[in-house]
Formats: structure tokens, C-alpha cells, sequence
């Protein structure tokens, strides 16, 4: 397998720090008619979306991630961001009328938090060209995105033959029971954590042995308590990566997902290219926003053998 390909979102992420706490300025008999400003230190910019954020883990595992995306006519800093990474741009579709897919995030002196979502360029599809795909070369990850392209990429998948991993993450709530029945079935892999697999039983009203039928294997990814695998031939658990400081999980997923697919590329098998993925998230725990961290052969070389100690 030589191509990867990632199916998602790019976004800006922009995270403001409200000094006080939210309840101090909201009147609780006033809720109904609420009117209120919050007045933040800052804003930090950074760039993110599941696209995005995969493709810049797999670049620092040095791979050639390939992404499938849409972004907006205030692409500019995202894609100089890309060429200074050196990741390639070349199948992400620009929506000129309207603003990339963003989120914005406030968080109060509790660690209470207020966030509004713009989908933006996100709402288009990415229009993926599969008769230029080599069917035995590739491997596509369709992770949240255009909701459309969550279910037609895999139904495109099957009928030219090309492994894909579903990994639906944010997009569930929103997603149908039947059309998750289909694209999971069959598919290469599904990448969930222990809160989305629940969900999806839940929606599709499947137990767990029969939810863990339908794909080819089955990742859960739990958090500190590290990620398990559903193989064929059973059960196997990864532990986490020990960080130096915790400073922030948010993207630490999408690291890990970054990690699995390197190893996949070299041709590793499930559980070698899962310990990649738990270190490389590791990493991305150590610094605030999901493109900031980085580590050097060295390093990473050192945290990979001291997690295959914990197997």
C-alpha cells in the first residue's frame, strides 16, 4: 500500500479565554431572553479540522498524506501553513463564497466552555475522483466531514475495491442508523472511542459482538487508559504512551490516527502500527492546539520502547 488518503475537515480553531465565570453574568429567571458579552483576553488562531490535523501527524511520521477536503476563500494562512509542512494541497476543493469550516471556543475561569461552529466550506462536498485511484495501492480514512462524503466515499470504496477506515468521530449524532450499517460493513477498519462505539450501538440497536461483526477489525480508543483492538483472532490492548506533561488532549486522536496510518503505509500489522499511533498522541497532549507539537526520530524512538515495555 503506497497512497493514503484522508477524508475530513480543515478548520480554523480560534480559543478565547474568559477571565471570570460565565454564571456571574447570566440572570437565571432571565435565561429565556438572554443577551450577554463576554469580553475574552485573546484570541489564539490555530489550525485544525480532522483532515488536517491526521495529515500533519502522518507528514511528521513521514509519510505523504493525500487530503480530500474543502476549505474557503480565507485559505490563504492554512495553505502556507501546509506548504511550510510540506503537504500536499492538491485535493483540497476551495469554496470562494464561502469562509473555512470554524470553531470558536470559550472557555470561562472554571473550565466551562461556550463553542460556536461555522461549517462553512464544510457544508460542499470534496468531489474525490475515484476512477483515478489505484485500487490495490490505496487506503482511504473517511473521518468527520462533509456529511455526504461520510457515506458516499465508503459506498464508493466497495465498488472499486479500495480499503477504507470509517472513523465518524463528531459527525454520529448526526449520521443515520441504516447508512452506519452499510459503511461499516465490510470496511478495513472502524476508529471510535468507548462514548461513539456506545452510540452507535445505541442508534443501530446492535450489542457489541454484533457491532464488532461487521467491520474487519475494530479500534476503541479509551483515553488514558490507552486504545483495545477487535481483531479476528481477539482482543489486544495498547496502553498509552506516558507524556512528559498534559497540557491539553484535544487532537491527541487525531495524532494517534496519524500514528496508525504510518504504520499501515510500512506495511506493519494492526497492533505495531497501533503503539506508533499511542506514541505519536502522546506528543500531541504536550501542547496547546492540534498542528503545534512536534518530535524528533530520537525521541520518539526512545517513548516507542519504553511503551512496548508495558505490553
Amino acid at each position: 500500500m503506497k497512497n493514503v488518503l484522508i477524508s475530513g475537515s480543515l478548520a480554523y480553531d480560534r480559543i478565547m479565554n474568559f477571565p471570570e465565570k460565565f454564571a456571574d453574568h447570566i440572570l437565571p429567571d432571565k435565561i429565556h431572553n438572554l443577551n450577554v458579552c463576554f469580553q475574552v483576553d485573546g484570541v489564539t488562531e490555530n489550525y485544525g479540522g480532522t483532515a488536517g490535523n491526521i495529515a500533519y501527524a502522518l507528514k511528521l511520521m513521514g509519510g505523504s498524506p493525500f487530503i480530500s477536503a474543502t476549505i474557503g476563500s480565507d485559505h490563504h494562512k492554512y495553505f502556507e501553513w501546509m506548504d511550510k509542512n510540506t503537504i500536499s494541497r492538491e485535493g483540497i476543493k476551495t469554496i470562494e463564497q464561502e469562509l473555512t469550516a470554524g470553531a470558536y471556543i470559550t472557555t470561562d475561569s472554571n473550565n466551562n466552555q461556550i463553542t460556536g461552529f461555522n461549517p462553512g466550506a464544510m457544508k460542499y462536498t470534496s468531489e474525490l475522483d475515484f476512477a483515478s485511484l489505484d485500487q490495490n495501492e490505496t487506503l482511504l480514512l473517511v473521518s468527520p466531514g462533509n456529511l455526504d462524503d461520510m457515506i458516499n466515499y465508503p459506498r464508493q470504496c466497495k465498488k472499486a475495491g479500495i480499503k477504507y477506515i470509517f472513523d465518524p468521530g463528531q459527525a454520529l449524532p448526526v449520521l443515520q442508523a441504516k447508512d452506519l450499517v452499510e459503511v461499516i460493513t465490510d470496511s478495513m477498519m472502524l476508529i471510535v472511542n468507548d462514548y461513539e462505539f456506545n452510540l452507535i450501538m445505541d442508534k443501530t440497536g446492535l450489542d457489541k459482538d454484533g457491532l464488532l461483526a461487521l467491520p474487519e477489525t475494530t479500534i476503541i480508543t479509551l483515553g488514558e487508559a490507552g486504545s483495545e483492538l477487535y481483531l479476528s483472532s481477539g482482543t489486544i490492548k495498547i496502553p498509552t504512551t506516558k507524556a512528559d506533561v498534559v497540557v491539553d488532549p484535544t487532537g491527541a486522536g487525531d495524532a494517534y490516527r496519524g500514528g496508525l496510518l504510518s504504520g499501515l503505509l510500512q506495511g506493519m500489522g494492526i497492533e505495531d502500527s497501533a503503539l506508533l499511533g499511542s506514541v505519536c498522541a502522546s506528543f500531541a497532549v504536550e501542547c496547546n492546539g492540534t498542528q503545534v507539537y512536534s518530535f524528533t526520530a530520537a525521541d520518539f524512538e526512545k517513548r516507542l520502547q519504553l511503551v512496548k515495555k508495558q505490553q
